[in-house]
């Protein structure tokens, strides 16, 4: 088996890389986390074969954005360029939307919650393995344009892009699968869901009572990362963005 070097970019405290981490383990992958508010280190750049991006609560857009967003943006363009393997997570998407060539702004509806997703007809070998219809946490109140040449992957109710692809190499997703019930937890306690009432935002009490979906989100994640290991560690054709 062809082992990867895994960096993954973390922007909240207490955001737990376990799924990940975990899994890389059992594989025999090498993963470095990267807090990019305390220093990106470019080296990191060298040997990677995957860049993972999870939320933040910042928008990719931010005016006046902090130093470490604007070094983050270059770093993970630079790895587009060099075809490194990209999968971005919420913010993560809507990151590689905006490198891209796409605009990202406020969705017309937040989205906070355990709400279903629908997959397009589209197929990407990422996505292997997923249903074609399945629930996932979300947590977001911006959204997308695809840029040109992706591919949509899939669709909810309150946001027509929750997945695209670019190419083999970078597929975004707006939905969490990566939350076990102690992140969400902490999500709850620090930005008290339902205090605005809102079609597709969800109450405390309503999101903890589906936390039994969290261990079908983290098998469907792991069901990702292996098909993106099927792909190997050789890079694929690189994306110059202009």
């Amino acid at each position: 088996m062809i082992l990867l070097n895994i960096v993954i970019f973390q922007h909240i405290e207490f955001d737990d890389v376990a799924v990940f981490s975990e899994w890389a383990s059992r594989e025999g992958h090498t993963l470095q986390v990267c807090v990019p508010a305390e220093g990106i280190d470019p080296s990191l750049l060298e040997g990677a074969d995957l860049l993972i991006i999870l939320g933040s609560p910042l928008s990719v857009y931010q005016e006046d954005p902090p130093r470490w967003l604007s070094e983050e943006k270059a770093f993970v363009k630079q790895g587009i360029d060099q075809g490194i393997r990209v999968l971005g997570i919420c913010f993560g998407a809507q990151m590689l939307a905006e490198l891209l060539g796409g605009s990202v702004f406020p969705n017309e509806e937040k989205e906070i919650g355990w709400h279903p997703i629908c997959r397009t007809d589209e197929h990407h070998p990422w996505l292997e393995g997923l249903p074609a219809q399945f629930y996932s946490m979300q947590w977001h109140g911006d959204t997308f344009t695809l840029p040109e040449g992706a591919i949509p992957l899939a669709y909810s109710a309150a946001c027509k892009t929750q997945a695209f692809s670019y190419g083999e190499h970078i597929v975004g997703l707006q939905f969490h699968l990566e939350h076990p019930a102690e992140v969400i937890e902490q999500m709850i306690t620090a930005w008290h869901p339902g205090e605005t009432k809102a079609p597709f935002i969800q109450t405390a009490e309503h999101i903890r009572a589906q936390y039994g979906r969290c261990q079908t989100s983290l098998q469907m994640l792991q069901t990702i990362l292996t098909n993106i290991q099927k792909q190997g560690s050789q890079k694929l054709k690189s994306t110059v963005i202009t």
